[in-house]
């Protein structure tokens, strides 16, 4: 009776271990078909969204670079800085990626810079929001909305009417306008720390 139990016991051991090699490998084999896929759909929303804050269609991504700054915390922040040149090579400026901490959790925000800094536009990447808030933000600074920013160069810093600045915060929603704005004053710096060569005579220049 004894080795009967035993015997019964190894069975469904192989037979649990069986079955958890072929689903690692099925879950292997669809992680391995799908993320391609998932790739080519992310790099397509970004350059559809450098695209959108660049407000042109026809543009090329010269340069990426990746900038590291820290804030006045004294925290490390991150930021991608995608420098675009027309056809000819021609300077357009550059869409930059920069994230902060909103009040749900961090806000990503990819913001259109001229080659002065100027904004030409900007969209939102991420965000931890509460449901609603987010799509607000991604309107509410829009041009010809009521903290519109676009055309503005955070030169000066841009902050929120309620903290003695010249832009409309969100609704009840000030915590989240801030966040917004230091993204954006946080990527106009990084952009400007870089400086761009230019793809037809070599030479250097900063913003």
């Amino acid at each position: 009776m004894m080795k009967k139990i035993e015997s019964s016991l190894t069975n469904m051991v192989l037979v649990l271990t069986a079955v958890a090699v072929i689903m690692g490998a099925i879950l292997a084999l669809v992680n391995h078909a799908t993320s391609a896929p998932i790739a080519q759909q992310k790099e397509k929303e970004l350059n559809d969204g450098i695209k959108a804050v660049m407000v042109c269609d026809d543009i090329v991504v010269a340069k990426k670079d990746t900038v590291r700054q820290n804030d006045d915390k004294g925290k490390e922040l991150t930021f991608v800085i995608y420098q675009t040149t027309d056809k000819n090579g021609q300077d357009l400026g550059a869409a930059v990626e920069s994230t902060t901490l909103g009040f749900g959790g961090n806000l990503k925000v990819l913001v259109g810079f001229d080659a002065e800094g100027t904004i030409l536009g900007y969209t939102l990447l991420e965000h931890a929001e509460t449901p609603g808030l987010g799509a607000k933000a991604d309107k509410w600074f829009q041009k010809g909305q009521k903290g519109d920013i676009i055309g503005k160069s955070p030169q000066e810093t841009l902050t929120v009417s309620k903290d003695g600045g010249q832009v409309d915060a969100i609704t009840a929603s000030t915590i989240t306008s801030r966040a917004f704005l230091l993204a954006v004053n946080n990527a106009y710096k990084a952009y400007m720390a870089v400086p761009f060569t230019d793809a037809e005579t070599g030479a250097t220049s900063q913003y």
